[in-house]
């Protein structure tokens, strides 16, 4: 009887399931229909009442189905609020991203603007520095000299922050033996060194390895120049250390060493750690050398004794492939009389490159031909042949670029040692050089590495088998 009394309620119209008390019924079933509505709603007060008595402690489920009904607007209204926050901080986001991008592009143009006079001004100076000079004279070359450096080095690290910020650095992994950095680093900061009263000890090396060379030898800079800057007296050492992971670069040092608690800090953007010398930098050095060896996939090593010293340490793997032997490890040095005589056409649409690589390689006793052009050099050569081609690799507007322009004089020249100096520090740009079977080497050129590079063509090409003439 209670399931047949409950059902037909169920399926009962609104006005008489919730009908008033009062309404007088019109015929004997609207009657009884009055009567079973107003027992079943007593009925449904009843079992109400019981559900709520005996619901869960603090409280009636009926009273807390209510309050989870509200809780759930709350949530959607919420839901929803988060959900417009969302899309704004993606919005907000994309538009920061390209804001970054831009900002490196804009970088990347302004960067390759300023190093075109600071490459001249760089070239300048080192021809000047090759002449027979007054004390006095001298001394003034070596400040323009250290400052131009520091330009070099600010300009840099603040290229290097914004393109690792960007995501835009794309590593170019080749194999190369270690002795191809380590040699030209080594006769630079000996110089270095020298003119701080300190002396730097190398152990030449000439493992095959594989990694960027350009981004390596970043951080073998900064090793360097970190090892100078905070040593008063005593030596450096450049050198290897052969692991069955891979070769281990170490910069060894005489200073006053780094507390345990420094040596995490250390690598952090502008922290520094106490001295007396007032060239302390902006203490970006060490943080550039952590992201460039964490993109790498190169651990970094620090060892330490405060009062003793420090050695740092990046471990680069071993190649997997094979290059050729380019030069003798034991003659790092570059002889004068390699590059006296010596033909060297210069191709840049800068004039005061063009200029100041007359200046320093003439400075070298090399014969040197300069041009802004493919054209302007055919008309300058006069039909002579040069032992190596400088090229700048964005030449002007409108006239093919510097890889055509090698491609071009190779063919009329063959085996023409060929080096491509740029401001583009693009992997895919160094990749294509180096299929070419050009060198590659990036602005403000560094005229001791251009120095030793040319000696090491040169004598490569003296050394080559003859060529049958045509």
């Amino acid at each position: 009887m209670a399931c047949t009394s409950t059902r037909p309620s169920q399926g009962l119209p609104l006005d008489l399931v919730h009908a008033p008390d009062d309404v007088e019924p019109t015929s004997e079933s609207a009657r009884q229909l009055t009567e079973e509505n107003a027992r079943l709603r007593r009925i449904c007060a009843a079992l109400i009442e019981r559900v709520e008595s005996g619901g869960v402690v603090g409280g009636a489920p009926y009273a807390a189905f209510e309050h989870s009904v509200l809780l759930a607007e709350q949530v959607r209204e919420r839901t929803e609020t988060l959900q417009r926050t969302l899309g704004e901080l993606h919005r907000a986001k994309a538009e920061a991203e390209a804001a970054n991008l831009s900002k490196t592009k804009f970088l990347a143009a302004v960067s390759h603007d300023l190093l075109q006079p600071l490459n001249a001004a760089r070239l300048f100076t080192s021809a000047l520095d090759e002449h027979a000079l007054p004390e006095p004279s001298r001394r003034v070359v070596g400040h323009i000299g250290r400052s131009l450096k520091d330009v070099e080095t600010l300009l840099g690290t603040l290229v290097d922050i914004s393109r690792l910020d960007a995501g835009v650095l794309t590593p170019d992994i080749a194999p190369f033996r270690v002795g191809e950095l380590l040699d030209v680093l080594a006769e630079e900061y000996r110089q270095i060194a020298a003119a701080q009263g300190l002396e730097l000890r190398y152990v030449p090396n000439d493992t095959l390895i594989e990694s960027d060379l350009a981004l390596l030898a970043r951080v073998v800079r900064n090793f360097l120049s970190n090892a100078i800057r905070y040593t008063e007296r005593g030596r450096i050492l450049l050198g290897c250390r052969r692991h069955p992971e891979g070769l281990d670069i170490m910069v060894g040092d005489t200073g006053p060493g780094i507390a345990e608690e420094q040596r995490e800090a250390i690598f952090e953007e502008f922290r520094r750690i106490g001295g007396d010398r007032e060239d302390r930098g902006l203490g970006l050095g060490l943080a550039i050398v952590d992201r460039i060896s964490g993109m790498l996939g190169h651990p970094l090593r620090l060892r330490s004794c405060p009062g003793r010293g420090s050695v740092f340490a990046v471990r680069v793997p071993y190649a997997r492939t094979k290059v050729a032997q380019r030069h003798d490890p034991e003659r790092i040095r570059p002889a004068s009389d390699r590059l006296a005589g010596a033909t060297v056409w210069v191709i840049d649409n800068d004039a005061d490159i063009r200029e100041g690589m007359q200046a320093l390689l003439g400075g070298w006793g090399c014969e040197v031909v300069t041009a802004a052009s493919l054209e302007q050099l055919d008309a300058r050569a006069n039909g002579q042949h040069a032992d190596v081609l400088l090229v700048d690799y964005h030449l002007a507007e409108g006239d093919p670029d510097g890889l055509e322009v090698a491609s071009h004089l190779q063919a009329r020249q063959p085996g023409l040692p060929v080096v491509v100096i740029t401001a583009n520090h693009a992997a895919e740009l160094k990749a294509e050089a180096r299929r070419k079977g050009h060198d590659c080497l990036l602005k403000p050129l560094k005229p001791l590495r251009l120095r030793m590079l040319l000696a090491t063509l040169l004598e490569a090409r003296a050394n080559a088998p003859a060529r049958p003439q045509r």
